[in-house]
């Protein structure tokens, strides 16, 4: 599965361009099969998750084929409406799929999905919401089966604004008879750029980005094109490791709108950052301070997937640091390979309280998740010695290149 050896204690200096994201790229590559043609999505991320879901596509009868940072889909012919287990276990966002393949051949067969534990996902919420559209729902043996002769506009009150949950909503929705109106919807950047592309097969969309969406049922085109958005979260890394390792970087292809949160905590810290329209300086000469309480929030508020990153770059920061997190309640599994590094973290519940040390050293860690695996590549940035990161498929599954990225800037990190 090989490792990171990462040296630290070099600054980081350069430019830098940022992927496209993950977070759009997967409901982007699921809502191709209700494409009647051939989908070329550009500025497609080249990680392992956008491989399951490509895995994913041609099991279900798709033609799909990567070149470069694009990648092709033709949904013209499908010929399965399940996704086995073994896909499944290889990312949870493939749960993503349900209402396209719903949708698009009247049942859909998926295992329960795999992925990062993080905790409790309430797939329920899911589920709850294709039952409105006029689903069938059946949980045996591991499997959910939804099946649907006709799906129906209707109401949809989601209890918690959860992407996924927003996300096969308006999939499913998007090809029911009626007017289908989901409130209490996710505001995510990802969720505008879903409706966007839908958009450009033909569907009547309005109000992503706000609580309430409205999706009018229709019968969809043929082919389309679209250029996936900049991955805000891998944006928020490298301004962390840059915070953690002390050093100038420009990042490239951004969309500073949707990194506020992270920028301005920075800021707070310490470090120097300016924006354009599409890029993102920041400067750290490595000494940071202690903020006020950092709390995970659906967007626009501070995002869950940044927490671990910012908990990294908080480790020297004078004083102590509070993080509240409100989305995932395991999201603290690498508070105990960062305290290896000799990182001062307490934990009680949803609350981690950070005091900053003068220094950090390497050790043997473990990569626990995707974006706690990436914490500890920023941990590793700003410590003293060779850190040794192990099960590193995780940060593979969200970060295209990222130690050839860092390399870019200075950085001494091997793959092993």
């Amino acid at each position: 599965m090989g490792v990171f050896i990462i040296n630290g204690g070099r600054r980081l200096d350069g430019v830098v361009r940022v992927q496209g994201a993950k977070n759009s790229a997967l409901p982007i590559l699921a809502a191709s099969l209700l494409a009647s043609g051939t989908t070329i999505i550009h500025n497609c991320p080249d990680i392992s998750d956008v491989d399951a879901a490509i895995k994913i596509l041609r099991h279900l009868g798709c033609m799909a084929v990567r070149d470069g940072d694009s990648v092709a889909v033709d949904s013209s012919s499908i010929t399965r409406c399940d996704i086995p287990d073994g896909l499944m276990r290889e990312m949870r966002s493939s749960v993503i799929f349900l209402g396209a393949i719903l949708a698009r051949t009247g049942q859909a067969i998926l295992s329960m999905p795999g992925g990062c534990e993080l905790g409790p996902r309430p797939i329920g919420i899911h589920l709850a919401a294709l039952a409105e559209l006029g689903a069938s729902v059946d949980e045996r043996n591991g499997n959910i089966i939804c099946t649907a002769d006709t799906l129906t506009g209707c109401c949809i009150n989601l209890p918690i604004p959860s992407v996924g949950a927003t996300e096969n909503s308006m999939l499913a929705a998007s090809c029911a008879d009626g007017t289908t109106i989901i409130t209490n919807a996710a505001c995510e950047p990802e969720i505008v750029e879903l409706q966007n592309f839908l958009v450009s097969l033909g569907a009547r969309i309005l109000g992503a980005g706000t609580p309430t969406i409205v999706v009018e049922g229709c019968k969809f085109g043929g082919n389309t094109e679209c250029r996936v958005l900049p991955d805000r979260i891998a944006a928020a890394t490298y301004m962390c490791a840059c915070a953690s390792a002390g050093g100038k970087i420009l990042m490239t292809d951004v969309c500073p709108e949707h990194l506020q949160t992270v920028t301005d905590a920075l800021s707070r810290m310490g470090c120097i950052v300016k924006t354009t329209k599409s890029s993102v300086f920041i400067s750290s000469d490595g000494y940071l301070k202690a903020i006020k309480p950092i709390i995970t929030r659906p967007y626009p508020g501070f995002p869950t997937d940044a927490q671990p990153v910012m908990m990294a770059a908080a480790l020297k920061a004078e004083g102590t640091t509070v993080f509240v997190e409100n989305i995932f309640s395991n999201r603290y599994r690498h508070v105990g390979e960062l305290l290896r590094m000799g990182a001062d973290i307490r934990t009680e519940g949803r609350v981690a309280m950070v005091s900053g040390v003068r220094r950090l050293h390497a050790a043997p860690v473990f990569s626990t998740d995707l974006r706690g695996g990436a914490a500890l590549v920023v941990a590793a940035l700003g410590a003293e010695g060779a850190t040794e990161i192990n099960e590193i498929h995780h940060i593979d599954r969200g970060y295209s290149n990222l130690e050839g990225r860092l390399c870019g800037l200075g950085a001494d990190i091997k793959r092993i």
